[in-house]
């Protein structure tokens, strides 16, 4: 086992490329302690290992693993170790520009979001935001697609639960055309990245209600559909063709070779030079 006390204090920043207005924090704190303070934007906060004590609106709040802090703009607090172990901590940094795109996307309209600082108690979701944050992170061959479905998919979870927004009742389906535009249009680009903005566009719709209906429509997500379709593609090249298994990989979309073996095992059962 680590022990975390004798690690050095360090604190990384990262500004998303793909969301304007995100800020992803990343920081080990042992000896360093936060005073009084605020911020100017919102901050939604995991621990990973260890645990930060808070002082905020004259309550004593402890983050530990499977907790979510969501801090908006302008409240005053603290934060320091708990304990003689360090703790890790990341964070969502979001502008308010940002907080106001997202918050009107999933509530559908323009309404003032209802901020206050929150801790929620939700391992699985808190889970689901370490790993979403390490991605967007390091990882640079990341579906688009995947990355801004779970974006909008987590936030919309964490801000309805934390009841900073009305979740919208999306209804209905796709119509026909623009089920038929969007199978056209990735079978079109299946060997390029397509993202949810270039598939909602198509359909002229806001990418979170483009995502509720396309789920509602087909049963799937856009990014599981999309998967399914390039491993499709690929099988039937592996049967037809004697193309090499990376060129193959390539032609439908998967730029790293062992993602797009695993990918194909769990679909087929077997690996692609198998097939």
């Amino acid at each position: 086992m680590r022990n975390r006390q004798n690690m050095p204090d360090f604190v990384a920043y990262h500004r998303s490329a793909t969301t304007p207005g995100l800020v992803l924090g990343e920081a080990q704190f042992s000896d360093f302690r936060f005073d009084r303070h605020y911020h100017l934007d919102y901050h939604v906060g995991m621990v990973t290992e260890g645990v930060q004590r808070q002082r905020h609106r004259g309550n004593t709040e402890f983050l530990a693993p499977g907790r979510i802090s969501l801090m908006p703009p302008g409240e005053i607090h603290d934060g320091v170790r708990d304990g003689d172990g360090a703790y890790t901590l990341k964070t969502f940094r979001l502008s308010p520009e940002l907080l106001g795109t997202v918050t009107a996307e999933i509530a559908g309209s323009n309404a003032e979001p209802m901020l206050a600082g929150v801790l929620l108690e939700n391992a699985s979701l808190a889970a689901r935001l370490i790993k979403l944050h390490s991605t967007m992170q390091t990882s640079v061959e990341a579906s688009p697609l995947a990355l801004q479905s779970e974006w909008l998919t987590l936030f919309e979870r964490l801000f309805t639960q934390s009841r900073v927004v009305e979740l919208q009742s999306v209804k209905g389906t796709l119509p026909a055309e623009d089920w038929n535009r969007i199978k056209d249009y990735c079978h079109a680009h299946l060997a390029q990245k397509i993202s949810l903005d270039e598939l909602a566009a198509l359909c002229g719709l806001e990418r979170f209600h483009f995502l509720k209906l396309f789920k509602q429509t087909v049963g799937m997500t856009p990014h599981a559909w999309l998967v399914r379709l390039r491993l499709e593609r690929a099988a039937t090249i592996l049967h037809r063709t004697s193309q090499s298994i990376a060129d193959v990989a390539q032609d439908v979309g998967f730029y790293d070779q062992s993602h797009f073996n695993r990918a194909f095992r769990r679909a087929f059962g077997v690996a692609p030079s198998r097939y």
